[in-house]
């Protein structure tokens, strides 16, 4: 399904919005945006892009158009990346806590500065314990084992996010894709029903990039699949316009 560019023009104006451009993955999923019930935005440990600056004009921005928001970051599996790479256990759990408490740091201090309340910062590991979470979780690893094009898809997904840390040439060992799998499992359950995990009416995922495995769960009749009140979209900045020569 190609991407639908809806418009970030707010029905609510309360400041100055940062600019940023909304593509829902289908029309189901513009249906969900229209609703403005609720957004999650998910922080990948180590990544750039999530600085505090784009976390406080993400929230700003988002805080226009749903009635909440919520920022979860993904905080398991990180330190078996680590080892996969060649790091000791002791070293692997150490960068991989460094790592998860900087951005957590980032996240506290984007959602301080936008000045926005009520906005929810939560861990990934904070689900374990949730019954929701393990169904959802379980229903994902029985695809893997099960579903071929889950698996492809997902593992298209691993290797994608370890090329940038692998020298250029190189492709993933089994243990590095393994650790990627993983690492992606643990987050999935919030693509496919984050209404039952944060008990909201319906919810739009959102991520800066689409990703090999949204046409999967957002855009086929079988297998895994997101539930009807799940949404997903890429919410990016707007390209800064150039200046002309005069």
């Amino acid at each position: 399904m190609s991407e639908t560019l809806l418009s970030t023009t707010p029905t609510r104006t309360l400041d100055a919005l940062p600019l940023f451009e909304a593509l829902p993955f289908s029309g189901r999923c513009h249906e969900i945006w229209e609703r403005g019930d609720h957004l999650l935005i998910g922080v990948s440990p180590g990544n750039s892009y999530f600085s505090h600056q784009r976390i406080s004009e993400l929230v700003r921005w988002g805080t226009q158009f749903f009635d909440s928001v919520d920022i979860v970051y993904a905080d398991m599996h990180v330190d078996t990346q680590f080892a996969s790479f060649g790091y000791t256990p002791e070293h692997a759990q150490r960068r991989a806590t460094k790592e998860i408490k900087a951005t957590h740091r980032r996240i506290q201090r984007g959602v301080e500065e936008s000045g926005r309340s009520g906005v929810r910062v939560r861990a990934l590991s904070d689900f374990l314990p949730d019954p929701a979470y393990q169904r959802l979780h379980r229903a994902v690893l029985d695809a893997l084992d099960t579903d071929p094009v889950f698996r492809d898809a997902t593992e298209g997904m691993a290797r994608a996010f370890l090329a940038a840390r692998l020298t250029e040439g190189r492709s993933a060992s089994p243990a590095q894709l393994a650790a990627g799998v993983a690492y992606i499992a643990a987050e999935l359950p919030f693509f496919l029903d984050t209404p039952s995990l944060l008990g909201v009416p319906t919810s739009v995922s959102c991520y800066h990039i689409q990703l090999p495995l949204t046409p999967v769960l957002f855009g086929r009749d079988e297998g895994l699949r997101a539930v009807p009140g799940q949404a997903y979209a890429v919410v990016r900045p707007l390209p800064v316009p150039q200046a002309t020569a005069a």
